[in-house]
């Protein structure tokens, strides 16, 4: 068995594995937690927006929403338009605005009471349709929907008094329209869902960076507010780091960014997938709630940015200030209770209203502990600040700092309070004992949620902690409150210690009484890449009671993502990130750096966690890999095939056909590269070039470098497998299609053995007239009709047809039984002894050898070895080019593919535009045409000159850049193949 043999049948299995591994990310890593949403849809054509208004009216279509039994068909409220993504629907806006239609109508057009005395109106949602094109593939296809929505929100408000505004939502792809419309008076807000922002999805088309970059200026500059809803690890399509708005330097209170990631979103608490975002309930109520709430908020940006902020909020800000002037508490002898010093405050089912008085515990002045006392209060199905589940009991809590009057006693007789400013204030999960979290396919509850208040002390603070607590007769919800003293954990646990094995955290004893655990390990990076795996060890003791609150671990790993995790003895654990990742930008202004682990819990109970047991997970990092690098392993193949090519095109005795290549690359290049992929992948080479880590992950990033080199020359050796298996049946049928509509133009060989027919005179370059005009009108076709990609399409069919011709012709030379000679590529007449074999080898060094001639008996030994070595020559070098077209094929097969689907779509009439320039396939055009006449391409030296050097640089092109602007690859190839056209010419008028 070759070399290659092993090598591709371990690519296949590599595919496969990775594969699986990807399949169980979104089961393992990130759970799904959301309930079905239910309507009643119906959907209105907007036909007066017809070409009147914008041509592209024949393509798109625009529609109006209305929940059927609910609310009126004509619109009557304020308006908002839906924007489907690649390949969406616009259909998809049925969940969102099924739900705002209930949330504004309580029953069949009844408005509710929260409405109604408000004076607010319901919304008109409009949806564009797109016939779900591909825009994520194609960057003028993306300016046709840009081009059209903005004219559809020009007609959309023209049905409006004036001045209204309208409010966009944006899935996928159709958030970075949405951002495109921006900045615009007529737009309020934008909320985006699922939305790459930072990085294109597919990477094949340079018109979508210039999209890009225009929507980066846009993001940092406008004032509209801006709201981007991240799925999570469960995404596939869209990674979520790039769903992070970017960072906004020297940004003012007046531009309002906020990611949001579902895991962290309140009340929702799950990662959500990429068609799961708009119909997710737990989800699509707060986007229409948010929506319902703008349409009835002032026109300031401040108040539309506090809207988005209560409604889509993760925690991570505080929320808008309530009132900040001093409370006087009720601290009456029957309304107040002071604990003992060091005891918490537990309540379970309160009632009534009372404060309880906390003491301030004096700060030891030799201790070594630097940490400021924070105030941990938790309220359960309850409100602290207005932060509270959508649904919560008759529950509130207030915190003030309460000390003695200046030259007053120390007693609790006449405190003087003031509010106690939160430092934290959020909401968080509640996981049900003994069932997975979240709940498969019901997730969690809209009353579910504890609310977390976190305080500082000031340092030197005397006195106490007053928690007012007001509840109804409502059984239900607890109280827990109290001082946290202890230092964060710091732990030293490196990258390469869980590589090559586990390591252990011991935290407090079980009997310390902290109600938050804080552990921070800076020397493990945070990366998309990495999964680790984290196993809690809790405390065995059977004399103590079931917690209020379970340990819930907080893992933070950027300032707006955080996932939640209850902690359950030997359960596993698996922590990941989105901080940084291949070809995003890096974070500037908040950079993060290393795992921040909280735990949250009531206090001791029998599930004090006591240890945390980490290591590396490979399955889950290896799922997480296969979802970052697909066009990252298409530019290695690109790579790998140009470094085949320049080997294959070097001074040789012979010529080395494909399977010969491989396995020379495979034994002596395919190592070499491997060593230089691995020492570039140590370099900071920054987040946008090679394998965009920027040298963070030391020698992991180097395996995966060699690794990628290993599958990506596999996955060559398997497309040669595929090409060859595709060649033998065509080629009975190729030469009758080729001959028959001359296709392969050969010059026949005179039957004698005298002077032969001459083919071309010496000094002729290859640019005959009929080159010319076929080439000329392909172009012009081009040019005026169809996308150049249909063209190369048409390249790769013809140059897999002219090797299948071949096929046999070079089996037949192969086995014949001729000495072994050095070869010249192309041997001039009187080289040779005879003036006969003389012209022959002239002929073979052109290529242009009928088949006939190899068969012909009647030819001399040494004219008959020409024309074999000459078969097996120009099969050869037309096999390796089929396999650099071969691997260029899919750069251009997505445009070629939204191109069909254009014009099943919307009709074969259908302007197709920015697809036809004839640069991108001329130079391919002409090598398929020059090769397909039966000649070859001269690939000798001049001086220290040589062509094949230009395919090492298609090779550093592809690999270095091509993950990050894959079709820089192509660019490339493109631009050598016109090289080594012009090389030949000019080879003949040089000779």
């Amino acid at each position: 068995m070759t070399k290659t043999t092993v090598l591709g049948v371990l690519a296949l299995l590599s595919l496969y594995t990775v594969y699986h591994a990807v399949s169980d990310v979104p089961r393992h890593i990130s759970p799904h937690g959301c309930r079905m949403s239910w309507m009643s849809p119906s959907y209105l054509s907007q036909s007066e927006f017809n070409t009147s208004w914008t041509p592209l009216a024949s393509r798109y279509s625009l529609w109006l929403y209305r929940e059927v039994g609910w609310e009126p068909t004509q619109p009557m409220g304020v308006p908002a338009l839906f924007i489907p993504g690649s390949a969406g629907s616009s259909h998809q806006v049925r969940s969102i605005a099924s739900s705002a239609a209930r949330q504004y109508f309580s029953s069949p057009f009844l408005v509710s009471e929260e409405f109604s005395g408000r004076g607010m109106k319901p919304l008109d949602v409009y949806a564009v349709d797109f016939n779900e094109d591909f825009s994520a593939f194609h960057g003028p296809t993306l300016d046709s929907q840009i081009a059209y929505t903005s004219t559809a929100i020009t007609y959309i408000l023209s049905r409006y008094p004036p001045n209204t505004q309208i409010i966009l939502m944006g899935h996928s792809m159709g958030g970075v329209v949405g951002t495109a419309l921006l900045p615009s008076p007529d737009i309020s807000a934008l909320i985006t869902m699922s939305t790459p922002h930072t990085l294109p999805p597919v990477r094949f088309d340079a018109r979508i960076e210039d999209i890009y970059a225009r929507n980066r200026h846009i993001l940092s500059e406008d004032e509209t507010p801006i709201v981007s809803l991240c799925g999570g690890a469960r995404d596939l399509l869209v990674s979520s780091e790039s769903c992070a708005l970017p960072e906004v330097e020297d940004a003012g209170p007046e531009v309002f960014r906020r990611t949001v990631f579902m895991s962290a979103l309140e009340g929702a608490w799950t990662g959500v997938g990429h068609l799961e975002m708009v119909w997710c309930h737990q989800v699509r109520w707060r986007v229409a709630r948010a929506v319902l709430e703008l349409g009835g908020a002032a026109r300031t940006v401040e108040a539309r940015a506090g809207i988005l902020d209560r409604w889509l909020r993760d925690g991570h800000v505080l929320p808008p200030r309530l009132d900040s002037r001093p409370v006087e508490p009720d601290v009456g002898q029957g309304t107040r209770e002071i604990l003992p010093e060091g005891m918490h405050l537990m309540l379970k089912n309160p009632r009534g209203r009372r404060t309880y008085m906390l003491p301030i515990t004096p700060a030891n002045e030799n201790a070594s502990n630097t940490q400021p006392t924070t105030f941990v209060l938790y309220v359960s199905r309850g409100a602290i600040l207005g932060v509270a589940p959508h649904h919560a009991l008759d529950l509130r809590a207030s915190v003030q700092l309460c000390m003695p009057f200046s030259g007053g006693d120390s007693d609790v007789e006449s405190p003087r309070c003031i509010p106690l400013e939160p430092t934290t204030l959020r909401l968080l999960p509640s996981p049900r004992s003994g069932q997975p979290f979240p709940i498969p396919d019901e997730g969690s509850d809209e009353s579910d949620g504890v609310v977390l208040f976190e305080a500082e002390i000031p340092p030197g603070a005397e006195g106490w902690v007053g928690a007012s607590v007001e509840a109804g007769e409502q059984a239900g919800g607890w109280i827990v409150g109290g001082f946290d003293t202890r230092e964060i954990l710091i732990s030293n646990v490196g990258l390469m210690a869980l590589v090559f094995g586990t390591e252990k955290i011991r935290l407090a004893p079980a009997d310390s009484g902290a109600l938050r655990t804080q552990v921070h390990v800076p020397h493990l990076p945070l990366n998309a890449l990495l999964v680790y795996r984290l196993i809690p060890q809790l405390s065995e003791s059977s004399s103590c009671t079931d917690p209020l609150y379970p340990p819930l671990l907080m893992h933070t790993s950027r300032s707006s993502e955080v996932h939640y995790y209850p902690l359950r003895h030997n359960k596993p654990v698996l922590l990941h990130s989105h901080a940084a990742a291949p070809y995003v930008p890096r974070l500037k202004l908040h950079p993060t750096q290393g795992l921040d682990l909280t735990i949250y819990s009531s206090g001791p109970s029998c599930d004090d966690v006591v240890e945390l047991v980490l290591t590396l997970d490979w399955w889950g990092s290896l799922g997480r890999l296969g979802t970052r690098y697909p066009t990252t392993l298409l530019s290695f193949c690109v790579t790998i095939v140009s470094l085949v090519l320049f080997h294959a095109w070097r001074p040789s005795e012979r010529p080395q056909g494909v399977s010969e290549s491989l396995e020379a690359f495979v034994s002596d290049a395919m190592p070499r590269l491997m060593g230089i992929a691995a020492i570039a992948a140590l370099l900071p080479l920054g987040p946008e070039w090679y394998l965009g880590l920027s040298g963070e992950l030391g020698l992991l990033a180097s395996a995966w470098a060699v690794l990628f080199v290993g599958l990506a020359s596999g996955l060559v050796c398997v497309s040669w497998w595929v090409l060859r298996a595709l060649m033998w049946p065509l080629q009975f049928i190729a030469t009758a299609v080729i001959s028959r509509y001359a296709c392969h133009r050969v010059w026949p060989l005179s039957q004698g053995t005298g002077t032969e027919s001459p083919v071309r005179k010496p000094e002729d370059p290859g640019l005959r007239r009929s080159t010319i005009v076929s080439v000329g009108l392909v172009l012009l076709f081009i040019f005026l009709f169809v996308p150049w990609q249909v063209a190369f399409l048409g390249c790769w069919i013809i140059q897999l047809l002219h090797c299948a011709v071949h096929l046999r012709d070079a089996r037949a030379s192969s086995m014949t039984n001729i000495p072994v000679e050095a070869i010249p590529l192309r041997l001039r007449a009187g080289d040779d002894d005879g003036k006969g074999d003389g012209d022959l080898c002239e002929l073979m060094g052109n290529g242009e050898v009928e088949s006939s001639a190899i068969h012909d008996s009647s030819r001399s030994p040494a004219a008959h070895a020409v024309a074999c070595r000459a078969a097996v020559h120009a099969f050869h070098q037309n096999t390796h080019i089929l396999l650099l077209l071969t691997w260029l094929l899919p750069l251009t097969a997505p445009v070629l593919a939204v191109w069909v689907r254009t014009l099943l779509t919307a009709g074969y009439t259908t302007p197709f535009n920015g697809d036809h320039n004839v640069v991108k396939v001329a130079p391919i055009l002409w090598l398929v045409d020059y090769l397909g006449r039966g000649r070859t391409l001269d690939t000798r030296s001049w001086g220290k000159l040589s062509p094949r050097w230009g395919f090492v640089v298609v090779g550093v092109v592809s690999m270095s850049m091509g993950g990050r602007w894959v079709y820089l690859a192509y660019d490339a190839a493109n631009a050598q193949v016109g090289l080594v056209l012009l090389w030949d010419v000019a080879l003949w008028y040089l000779k």
